[in-house]
């Protein structure tokens, strides 16, 4: 579940992952003693300790996935940040990530590995930076001590690796850059965008969604905790009791179905992701996926390519990004349904 190899697969087909952890709109907008009122020094907690900024930084290098936009997202361009293998394109970076680089004016961030990769520390120091923000990521105790020890402060996950809310990513992202207000101020206006286009489609209101991908002949299923099946719901959808009843016992944020227990997926809508036209035709037809009744009468909201699996996965830039397209495809699935 915390594996390097598991992130990547959260933006392609096994998203059993680490995009992970939701929370309520409620729980993040809630304030927390000094980092409300953005005054310094600030001391953040997290799994590895403590971390005490002595002032607002100026220099930051972002890791782990969600963090970049949500500094981007409040004015700041990193010095570095990770580099998007999956869904990046040609440069590496998410077309959102780079509109917001590119609408600042400012320098490119240099770029760092992949988050699936280990931290290199000497790239992280060679960009001299004031702090090293990784509240969701996969960042390991070693690499936190060698960061540390190179004397630069490291905001790391809060509770467990790749399980922080993207809400969380954005209102500590906001504490550490000393804007507490406008981070949560992000936040509900990001939850705005989504329960006003959710209205606009009262189709949506009370459907049943089931989260499928496939590959190799196995079936991975996201259970409600995911936050891209908690940005379905938010948009009216509901997940129902067949994908629940289907989660092993040591599920968190995805299961695995057999081929034999497919048909057990009794939703109104599916939706999926995958990362070629072919592939969403093999889903559709195959006999197999055509024993989900959702597949079988064609109620299917299917995106294709790389950009569009990690766009899903909701940050503070994604979320405006991709929500026109993702409505779009979910509302041609509810019509399709019957």
């Amino acid at each position: 579940m915390i594996s390097r190899f598991a992130v990547l697969l959260t933006a392609a087909v096994a998203a059993s992952i680490a995009l992970a952890g939701c929370s309520s709109p409620e729980a993040s907008e809630a304030p927390a003693d000094a980092s409300t009122t953005g005054s310094f020094p600030l001391t953040v907690q997290h799994m590895y300790g403590e971390t005490t900024l002595d002032a607002i930084p100026e220099r930051v290098v972002t890791w782990g996935f969600g963090t970049t936009d949500a500094v981007l997202a409040l004015g700041v361009v990193p010095v570095a940040m990770p580099s998007a293998e999956y869904g990046g394109g040609d440069d590496l970076i998410y077309p959102w990530i780079s509109d917001a680089i590119d609408a600042s004016g400012e320098p490119a961030p240099v770029l760092l590995d992949n988050i699936t990769s280990a931290l290199t520390v000497e790239k992280v120091l060679a960009a001299d930076p004031d702090v090293l923000l990784a509240p969701h990521s996969g960042l390991t105790q070693a690499e936190y001590d060698a960061v540390t020890d190179a004397g630069v402060p490291v905001i790391a996950p809060p509770e467990e690796l790749w399980s922080t809310p993207w809400r969380d990513v954005i209102t500590t992202t906001g504490d550490v850059l000393g804007v507490p207000d406008r981070a949560r101020e992000l936040v509900a206006d990001l939850d705005r965008q989504v329960q006003d286009a959710g209205s606009q489609h009262p189709e949506f209101d009370g459907r049943s969604i089931a989260y499928v991908s496939e590959a190799a002949d196995v079936y991975y299923l996201l259970l409600p905790s995911d936050p891209r099946v908690e940005l379905l719901e938010n948009l009216g959808f509901v997940s129902p009791a067949s994908v629940t009843d289907l989660a092993t016992d040591d599920a968190t944020f995805s299961t695995t179905v057999s081929a034999e227990n497919v048909s057990k997926i009794d939703a109104d809508v599916v939706f999926t992701q995958v990362d070629t036209d072919s592939a969403l035709q093999e889903f559709v037809g195959s006999p197999v996926s055509r024993q989900i009744p959702a597949v079988d009468a064609g109620a299917v909201a299917g995106f294709v390519g790389q950009e569009a699996g990690a766009a899903v996965g909701p940050t503070a830039l994604s979320i405006p990004y991709f929500l026109p397209t993702l409505v779009d495809g979910l509302a041609g699935a509810v019509n399709n349904e019957g």
